[in-house]
């Protein structure tokens, strides 16, 4: 799946996601989609004489849905067809960075070549630093992998990913409420793709500032007789001759056609000596192939290792099928495996009426052939590592594992939180939370104040599992139907990064 199509198929989940009651698309509009990409899929694979995937039948979905969304409201089809983020700096950078290179020299006098240029002096030390940075930042993320993501920050990535964040006017409300969380997912889904191409389009701006340097160095000397020498307040010539020995000894060993220089040579470069065009050329070599080597072609190697990374995103989105949106889709084909809804009770046991709320919940959200498995109750107070000491958490299979509190009790962050944050810790797909009302619903019963009460509850869960980094997601076992997690609303889970 590449980057449009995984494009298209987040913008209809988040838009079907949002549209609970089916005011913009209704039932027949769903199904007429479904039932269409399915023969569209199925003609996709014939052509291509392989088997229909769910890659093809998302796509064609999707493709579906946005042309009758786009043919209903035009400005929501004009958004759909339009580029998001911002396409022009990829291009823009490296070309602004070739020109102010080649003005560079314009800053000291442009009749010289001065030893000492801070100019160029800047450029190598800088990209020197880089590297050394990106060496230790590497090293940094080989100790403690999946903790750090990169320097840029989530506004620009946000930026570059979906552009400015300006909505077409006068949509549906529900539309509207799917495009703004469009928005968010997909600036996190496409953040790996997006670092790749912010890394080329640096690396690659490093490498043209260096090379309009050089062709400047270059260009000016056609026309210009250079005096070269070099000045300095503290600095002697040993010093500077021990400096440049070292700044030029990489373009020396690899380019044996340029002279080396001498202590002597130093000192009589002293600015107000005279000097010889003949030892104005050698300098300019000397400060070309230096850029060349330590900036243009370490930078240009990068740029193109992170081009690779970020057509390969392009080409293969990264984009985590096992959701219960896109499992439950791929149910209604015929495709893919049955998933499978892992449940860990804490400190609340089911009975037989439960299991069985359970096991509608599980088809309502992943599609009839989805499975259940239940774990053992973890005892109320128990250590989280001693509870699921006998659970193997990385288990092969598992489409999402939910913890399954009950609203009749009160959350507390040492044996509740505590729960949570250990399993989000050690599940690298996340955890999702099932709060049961049916156990506070028998015991208080449906009267007004009951149902305030109900209501404050559920609040309260609700502020504490955003407090350790989910979302609760309400059910009733006892009326699997009266909360139904359509195509998954309400149960997602972090995508795979």
């Amino acid at each position: 799946m590449n980057e449009q199509v995984a494009r298209n198929v987040v913008l209809v989940r988040a838009i079907e996601s949002a549209d609970v009651n089916h005011e913009v698309l209704s039932d027949d509009d769903r199904k007429y989609a479904s039932r269409s990409a399915k023969e569209l899929a199925a003609w996709q694979a014939a052509d291509s004489k392989t088997a229909v995937t769910q890659h093809h039948f998302l796509q064609q979905r999707a493709e579906q849905i946005l042309k009758r969304l786009g043919e209903r409201s035009p400005a929501f089809g004009a958004f759909a067809r339009r580029r998001l983020g911002l396409g022009g700096v990829w291009l823009a950078l490296p070309f602004l960075a070739l020109i102010s290179g080649a003005v560079l020299d314009r800053i000291a006098d442009p009749h010289r070549v001065d030893l000492l240029s801070a100019p160029f002096l800047l450029i190598i030390g800088w990209n020197l630093l880089v590297y050394l940075g990106m060496l230790v930042w590497a090293l940094m993320s080989a100790m403690a992998p999946g903790k750090r993501h990169g320097w840029a920050g989530p506004n620009l990535l946000r930026r570059l990913s979906v552009g400015k964040a300006v909505m077409p006017r006068k949509l549906p409300k529900p539309m509207a409420e799917g495009l703004s969380v469009f928005m968010g997912e997909w600036t996190a889904l496409s953040a790996p793709l997006t670092r790749a191409r912010l890394s080329r389009t640096i690396h690659l701006s490093a490498a043209c500032f260096a090379l309009g340097a050089i062709a400047s160095l270059y260009a000016r000397g056609l026309l210009t007789q250079y005096v070269v020498g070099w000045e300095s307040t503290f600095l002697d010539g040993r010093q500077v001759h021990t400096l440049l020995s070292w700044l030029f000894m990489p373009a020396m060993n690899v380019f044996p056609f340029l002279q080396g220089f001498s202590l002597a040579e130093i000192e009589q470069l002293r600015f107000g000596r005279t000097v010889t065009a003949a030892s104005g050329e050698r300098w300019v070599h000397l400060y070309g192939a230096t850029l060349l080597l330590l900036v243009v072609l370490p930078r240009l190697l990068l740029a193109a290792l992170a081009g690779w990374r970020a057509r390969r995103l392009a080409r293969h989105f990264p984009l985590d099928l096992d959701q219960p949106y896109y499992r439950k889709l791929a149910d209604s084909i015929g495709a893919g495996t049955p998933a499978l809804l892992r449940v860990l009770p804490y400190s609340y046991t089911l009975d037989e009426a439960r299991d069985r709320g359970l096991w509608a919940i599980a088809a309502g959200a992943f599609g009839a052939q989805a499975r259940v498995q239940l774990r053992p109750t973890a005892a109320y107070g128990v250590e989280p590592k001693e509870a699921l000491r006998d659970t193997a958490l990385d288990e092969a299979g598992v489409t999402v594992t939910a913890v399954l509190f009950s609203l009749a009790a009160t959350p507390e962050k040492e044996n509740h939180g505590a729960f949570l944050d250990y399993l989000s810790k050690h599940l690298r797909r996340g955890v999702a939370v099932l709060v049961d009302e049916s156990p506070l619903l028998e015991r208080a019963g449906e009267g007004q104040g009951n149902a305030t009460r109900v209501a404050e509850r559920s609040a309260l869960w609700r502020q504490f599992c955003s407090f350790h980094g989910t979302s609760a997601t309400f059910v009733n076992l006892l009326q699997p139907d009266k909360y139904p997690l359509e195509l998954g609303a309400g149960l997602t889970l972090p995508e795979l990064r």
